[in-house]
């Protein structure tokens, strides 16, 4: 049986980064990438790259921080949207670059992970590849298949004689035809990804008629890639520091101006300032994509406060004006339910019958690693989402749940008004047209992630073998950032240099000083899996770590972990002002390096 020092699962944004990081600092060891699809990418994968799919951050903010995407080599220019084709080809040549581009095996999905004992731990992988059905052994293991790589998509009543093509936005690619012949399509669902599709079809003039369901969190927040009276880019304002202060986060004395984050969290003045930031940050939104100015662009205002909305929370990022399109009429919005399907024909549940040539729906992800852990009990002890015990539960007791929810209120008193975001919310699966044989599903009662630092198994045993690492199981604005502070850390954990007051070691070394010990990371695990259900009730905060301007902080938690410096800007004004970027963390690779050999 093959032994390798490192399986990655998953060639998408996060599992390059990480084998590359590890293979950078550990030149000698041996790696291989795992992938279901027929090429790199994850979302930018060949197989997914529908025509007119664009990224939602502008040129410089969607990039590794050591491998800058020059306008020479990309074409992409200051101020634009990145095409997917565009990504495909830079994470191409980041793999080539980094000398990793060989040691991806294509159309290899992993089944089974099996843990094997023994103080050095290690697993063993049965993996499918074609027809064949093999073992592979893998001293360290990075799960990085993220929570878009399974869709859902559930079965409606009377499917079975539609017809016409029913698929998820997932497989757009697959039917990219019918933007050729239909005539008219339906567009179900109100995420971002419902938007792009709805503007795939009516920017080639083909009728969309678009259903969001009256029982569900209604339209995602879209902004302009510019805001404010001043014109800010988007997704820079999520990354300056002053600006993070008003978003109440448990990890956000990381940045260590907790004195700051107090006042506006923890006084009665400080809570209606930050009240105050958030009216005005969407209000400025709805102002200018002018809702109000049509009856049918007026379904498109969201329905949730745009503080409790995560990543989500997304940017217009098309070539033309989708709300012209709704205003002539070439975009219909049905703020309803489905009822049933027909022969070519959608119903809805106030008697309106679509007629439609295909059915898109953008019915979310099947968000747990699409891999069996074993021995059986493994995923819970490994921290992740899995059917919640009351006798052998290892993080999420009832006990730990209510000391984390008492203290996130404590600190956070606004948490307490939790908003209302529709009054005749139902989960999906409790329209009554839809329904799923699929055993894991939207309705599956599981618990959230329950990872150190969105990343480790808490638990006693596998700090002691650190032998898996999960890269890239969460959702947020400044993926990039995220990226490459979550792989050197990766590197670091599964090495065991992290310092002692980041997590105990896994083995004994001299003068550590102060050391976090196993209990005290239990609770911490706990305690930031559940402040996402309280933050974050209209995204996906209950579930995984899903935020938008707490990722500075997060990124800052990572930096400091490893005992590199948080602060990279020249003095205290900067610091606060001026937004915080990939270009911040060219080096941070080498800074590890470095830092390591010192100790």
């Amino acid at each position: 049986m093959e032994t390798l020092d490192l399986i990655v699962v998953g060639a998408g944004l996060s599992g390059l980064a990480a084998a590359k990081t590890y293979h950078q600092l550990n030149p000698s060891k041996t790696v291989a990438i795992l992938d279901v699809s027929l090429s790199l990418g994850g979302v930018w994968a060949k197989h997914r790259l529908y025509p007119g799919l664009r990224t939602n951050n502008l040129l410089g903010t969607y990039e590794y921080a050591d491998f800058p995407m020059d306008t020479e080599t990309f074409g992409v220019k200051t101020g634009e949207f990145i095409p997917g084709e565009v990504m495909h080809k830079y994470l191409t040549k980041y793999a080539e670059k980094f000398d990793i581009l060989d040691k991806i095996r294509y159309q290899t999905k992993v089944l089974t992970a099996e843990h094997q004992d023994g103080p050095e731990g290690g697993w063993i992988l049965t993996v499918e590849s074609g027809s064949s059905v093999g073992k592979i052994a893998a001293k360290k293991l990075i799960v990085a298949t993220g929570l878009t790589s399974e869709p859902f998509l559930p079965h409606f009543e009377g499917q079975e004689e539609f017809v016409a093509p029913l698929f998820h936005g997932k497989d757009f690619l697959k039917h990219a035809d019918t933007l050729d012949s239909a005539k008219t399509v339906t567009v179900f669902g109100g995420t971002k990804s419902a938007w792009d599709a709805v503007y795939a079809y009516a920017s080639k003039g083909i009728k969309v008629d678009w259903v969001i369901r009256e029982t569900g969190h209604g339209p995602a927040w879209n902004a302009p890639a510019f805001v404010t009276p001043l014109k800010k880019q988007l997704e820079k304002l999520a990354h300056t520091r002053m600006l993070t202060w008003f978003s109440p986060c448990v990890w956000g004395d990381a940045d260590g101006y907790t004195g700051m984050r107090n006042f506006y969290h923890g006084t009665a003045v400080g809570r209606a300032i930050t009240n105050t930031f958030w009216s005005i940050l969407g209000g400025d939104v709805i102002t200018l994509n002018n809702y109000a100015a049509h009856p049918e662009t007026a379904k498109l205002k969201p329905w949730s406060e745009p503080m409790f909305v995560a990543s989500s929370f997304s940017i217009l990022n098309f070539p033309t004006n989708i709300f012209d399109l709704v205003r002539d009429g070439t975009i219909s919005v049905h703020i309803a339910d489905i009822t049933r399907l027909s022969p070519n024909t959608v119903h809805l549940n106030d008697g309106t019958k679509l007629t439609s040539d295909a059915l898109i729906c953008v019915t979310g992800w099947k968000h747990v690693p699409p891999i069996k852990f074993l021995p059986e009990g493994t995923d819970a002890e490994l921290g992740l989402p899995h059917t919640p015990t009351h006798t052998s539960e290892p993080y999420w007791t009832p006990d730990a749940v209510k000391k984390a929810d008492d203290e996130i209120l404590a600190r956070f008193p606004r948490l307490k008004d939790q908003p209302v975001q529709n009054k005749n919310l139902k989960p999906l699966l409790e329209t009554a047209a839809l329904s799923t044989t699929d055993k894991i599903n939207p309705s599956t009662p599981l618990t959230p992630y329950t990872l150190y630092h969105f990343i480790a198994p808490p638990s006693a045993r596998f700090n002691q073998t650190r032998d898996i690492a999960f890269a890239g199981f969460l959702m947020c604005f400044h993926t990039a950032t995220v990226v490459q502070a979550q792989s050197v850390w990766i590197s670091a954990y599964l090495s065991d240099k992290l310092p002692a007051k980041t997590l105990p070691p896994a083995k004994p070394r001299k003068g550590v000083g102060e050391t976090k010990t196993i209990e005290d990371l239990q609770w911490e695990t706990v305690l930031y899996s559940r402040f996402g259900k309280w933050r974050y009730p209209a995204g996906h905060g209950s579930q995984f770590p899903d935020f938008v301007f707490d990722a500075q902080p997060y990124v800052d938690l990572l930096i400091g972990d490893m005992g590199l410096k948080v602060h990279r800007k020249s003095g205290w004004l900067a610091e606060a002002t001026e937004p915080y970027g990939v270009e911040d963390y060219r080096d941070l690779v080498a800074e590890f390096e470095e830092s390591s050999r010192v100790e």
